[in-house]
């Protein structure tokens, strides 16, 4: 299951030189016969090279092609950085006889750091030569960083036409978009503004649910790429419902791999006058790194739960609300409740649900615990 399960699309996965003697370097290829696509980027303000050239390319509606490194994020590398990010879409262009506006890149590593062109121009030439409906699993495994594992998913449909995706991401992942570079691919025949809001709305629901820690990159890029090959016009809504199938497949698969991560952690909110006082609270419990750390220890306390939640300026009654870890019911209408005794934090999963009794709305965010690993991975990231 990956990006070449559905009919058409060719993928590879090389060793380019960019990282030592890893694979770093993937390319995509759209045959045809149709070439819509629509992407969604970070917002933080200093987006990368690829971002912005990734942004002007997609604008039309359309792409061929994209190719993505892992090894270096040409991130805050000024113009000399963006000229590289055009050439690097330009050689794939040329290799393919494509116009450079029809090839997207994404890069993801190390910030403020150029690439070393020589390599990327011999990779690209070396990934096209490789490239075939077999080469899903090695792109995936080629844009990894510190990901234990490649991350890839599908859905297939009865009818005959199918969506495949992989990502990439352990750490930085925080909304929007959820460091994560993902690319989807679908033998369907979407036309590019229904792809654009079917690509929207599935981000929306899973990748902006993710938040490991609270930290936005530079370099986030999803692309989704739709080619016809199987004939077949889906309903948008039907389309729509298994791309975020997909999407929320990947970004689980984020949140379980993030870096030094002992516990997956679900924040559901429900009973909140509105899904945003939801996102709101679930959000803020979820970036509480005294919450996290507890959860590391394997410890339910729910005071840092609660102290997180009051940092919002969601609609509830504080003296009417609810704490459950694992089912367990720690607090109970604003008063103790269960022995947080009782709750056992031994499995990888974990649900902290918080009732508000403000209305009918709910939400989830996922994320992680905060760990020795976590700090060791960052603290040596760079030296």
């Amino acid at each position: 299951m990956s990006v070449t399960t559905p009919q058409g699309f060719l993928a590879s996965g090389v060793a380019a030189g960019i990282k030592e003697g890893k694979p770093d370097l993937a390319v995509v290829v759209n045959p045809g016969p149709e070439f819509s696509a629509a992407a969604v980027f970070t917002s933080n303000r200093f987006q990368a090279a690829p971002v912005r050239w990734s942004q002007q390319a997609v604008k039309n509606g359309q792409l061929q092609a994209v190719v993505l490194n892992s090894g270096g994020a040409n991130a805050c590398t000024g113009e000399a950085g963006y000229a590289d990010a055009i050439a690097t879409a330009a050689a794939l262009a040329k290799q393919l006889e494509i116009d450079t506006e029809d090839v997207a890149v994404c890069s993801t590593g190390l910030i403020g750091v150029r690439l070393p062109m020589d390599a990327v121009f011999a990779g690209i030439e070396f990934a096209v030569a490789g490239l075939s409906s077999a080469g899903g699993a090695d792109a995936a495994t080629a844009i990894m960083t510190t990901d234990t594992v490649p991350k890839t998913a599908e859905y297939v449909d009865q009818a005959g036409w199918s969506i495949g995706g992989m990502a990439k991401g352990a750490g930085m992942l925080a909304p929007a978009l959820a460091t994560m570079l993902v690319c989807v691919t679908t033998d369907a025949s979407v036309p590019p503004a229904v792809l654009d809001r079917a690509l929207r709305a599935a981000v929306s629901l899973t990748f902006d649910r993710a938040d490991s820690d609270g930290c936005m990159s530079t370099n986030d890029t999803v692309l989704a790429l739709a080619n016809g090959a199987s004939g077949i016009s889906v309903d948008e809504e039907e389309f729509t419902t298994r791309l975020a199938q997909v999407c929320w497949s990947l970004a689980r698969q984020l949140i379980a791999d993030a870096e030094g991560a002992e516990h997956d952690i679900e924040v559901r909110v429900t009973g909140a006058a509105s899904e945003a006082d939801a996102l709101e609270v679930a959000r803020a419990i979820a970036r509480s790194n005294l919450f996290k750390c507890a959860v590391f220890g394997n410890d339910p306390n729910w005071g840092r739960v609660l102290s997180a939640a009051g940092t919002c300026q969601a609609e509830f009654d504080p003296e009417h609300v609810d704490v459950l870890f694992n089912s367990v019911e720690v607090f109970r209408d604003g008063q103790l409740g269960e022995d947080r005794a009782k709750v056992d934090l031994g499995n990888r999963e974990v649900l902290v649900e918080v009732r508000l009794h403000a209305g009918e709305a709910s939400a989830s965010i996922w994320t992680n615990d905060l760990t020795y690993g976590y700090v060791k991975e960052n603290a040596e990231y760079s030296t």
